[in-house]
């Protein structure tokens, strides 16, 4: 008779890892980025990890899991996941607000810390079984490769700050040497594509916007439709264009787009799921939000007034089964599933491809950060996309295995930081003395 195994750790490691100067409407991002990774033990041996956004709130969310986790058997994890969102610790002043306005004081409040539980013991049961994770999430495996998009940004030069920011970190291609350098133009965007696609193999490329001017962007847009006229080609400039201005981008730039992700938010009284279904009626475009349904009470008025096409329903926001759960939903009502992407560590990487892996319906390819994180992996095995796509290991579980000494290094970043959330502001002022965040108006646009 086979015996199941008993949990018999939890080990909360937040850690820190380095980041370009990239530029989004919440500002810059700063030399350094946080997660937490979460690693549970069993008594067979095995390890079983998970990774998730950064701070001290979320940390000490996965720590309160310990004495509701440890001593139970692994087959109870839909009642372990069941008892730690009841009992486990949460922040107070929760404004349930989600990303409307892109607010990242909220981000804690969308992020759903057991998200990385459900990872690490996902992990440990398909090590347990000897299955990779697609096989036993939501309703099974349903393709053996997922694709995935190059996610292009803006870059701000780094050398106007006095901030630690990894230089000439990676010179064996010209993705290594150019996701460093400042960008800002249409052409070095298109320069940066090419550069992602030789090393990865992109068939599909997102630019960040909210950083210039609407009309500056979608120039951009253009011109990387024309270098690669068989790419799909999307923008998401995180709702900071007025309804107006983005039906006019759309109407006389929308033929280089494949989708547009958030291109408008709340105005005039309006929520963004009003206003992006106005836009909508107005333009036909396919339109993707990780802003204005991020949660099952946010579906529904979005899709009432039928406000999106594509949900990108990051397993972190979502968890596991709820983000397998809404794929499913989607795909009968021909709509489409995707996921969202913020910086990231290689143990997300991998949650994504396992996620997309079984994920219904048509999706759309998924997003990451990776490509700016690459040659920071935790995991001695880590995945990789090639071709433009991660293709699904034999390995059981995630499929990848924690290098404690590379986790540690990681660790010891974190501490050098004195503060652990996420803060876009602080190196956008040494851009713009006196900067601030406004939800409306694009980061360089005074």
């Amino acid at each position: 008779m086979t015996t199941i195994p008993k949990i018999t750790s939890l080990k909360v490691v937040p850690v820190a890892g380095f980041d370009s100067m990239l530029l989004s409407l919440s500002g810059a991002h700063g030399p350094l980025f946080t997660r937490n990774i979460i690693i549970l033990t069993d008594d067979s041996g095995n390890e079983g990890i998970g990774e998730i956004h950064g701070g001290d709130d979320i940390t000490k969310m996965l720590q309160s899991y310990e004495e509701i986790v440890v001593g139970r058997l692994l087959s109870d994890y839909r009642n372990i996941l069941n008892d730690v969102q009841k009992k486990g610790w949460r922040a107070e002043n929760d404004s349930g607000q989600g990303l409307q306005q892109l607010d990242l004081s909220n981000l804690k409040y969308v992020v759903h810390a057991e998200a990385a539980l459900e990872c690490a013991l996902l992990d440990l049961y398909g090590k347990f079984v000897n299955l990779p994770m697609c096989d036993i999430i939501g309703e099974g495996r349903q393709r053996n490769k997922v694709e995935m998009l190059g996610y292009l940004f803006y870059i701000a030069d780094a050398n106007k700050t006095p901030l630690p920011y990894l230089q000439n970190d990676d010179d064996s291609d010209e993705w290594g040497r150019i996701r460093r350098k400042t960008t800002l133009t249409p052409e070095t965007i298109v320069e940066q594509a090419k550069a992602a696609q030789e090393r990865y193999g992109f068939r599909c490329f997102k630019l960040k916007g909210g950083v210039l001017a609407g009309k500056d962007e979608m120039e951009a847009i253009k011109a990387l439709h024309e270098a690669f006229p068989e790419a799909r080609i999307n923008i998401d400039p995180n709702g900071a264009w007025s309804l107006q201005e983005a039906i006019q981008l759309t109407k006389e730039y929308g033929d280089a787009l494949t989708y547009a992700e958030d291109p408008c938010g709340p105005e005039s009284g309006f929520s963004g799921r009003e206003i992006m279904s106005y836009y909508k009626n107005a333009t036909n475009m396919t339109v993707a939000t990780n802003m204005i349904a991020t949660d099952w009470k946010q579906i529904y008025p979005s899709l009432l007034m039928k406000s999106v096409d594509i949900i990108l329903a990051d397993p972190h926001f979502w968890g596991i089964s709820g983000s397998l759960r809404l794929s499913n939903i989607l795909s009968d009502w021909n709509l489409t599933w995707g996921s969202h992407s913020n910086n990231h560590f290689d143990i997300t990487l991998a949650l994504y491809a396992q996620v997309g892996a079984a994920a219904a319906g048509n999706i759309t390819p998924v997003d990451t950060h990776f490509i700016w994180q690459d040659g920071q992996q935790l995991c001695d095995d880590a995945l990789s996309i090639r071709d433009g796509y991660i293709d699904i290991p034999k390995r059981p579980g995630l499929g990848i295995n924690i290098n404690h000494e590379k986790l540690e290094k990681a660790h010891q970043n974190y501490l050098t930081l004195k503060n652990h959330d996420r803060d876009d502001a602080e190196a956008m002022q040494y851009l713009i003395p006196g900067w601030k965040y406004d939800h409306k108006r694009p980061t360089l646009v005074c």
